[in-house]
């Protein structure tokens, strides 16, 4: 799980992205949904293939409907860690 000590950074942004995938890091405590989006914006995961609500009843879009190159797309994960 994420909160593990032992995991490496990369062991970490996949557990991440798992919660990420399957939606449920949006409906956890909040420091984990910000940590998400971090993850993302550093480029270590994307979104998820299918949209979710979040806690608070906002949409959090999947990887398909953010703009190619955009935040949370492939091509940005992949333009950023290159």
């Amino acid at each position: 799980m994420i909160y593990d000590e032992d995991l490496t950074g990369e062991e970490c942004a996949e557990e991440m992205q798992k919660i990420i995938d399957d939606g449920s890091v949006w409906s956890m405590q909040g420091s984990l949904g910000r940590q998400a989006m971090h993850f993302i914006e550093m480029g270590f995961c994307v979104l998820g293939e299918v949209g979710h609500k979040n806690y608070w009843g906002g949409y959090v879009p999947s990887r398909f409907e953010v703009k190619t190159g955009t935040l949370g797309s492939i091509e940005y994960q992949q333009a950023i860690t290159n």
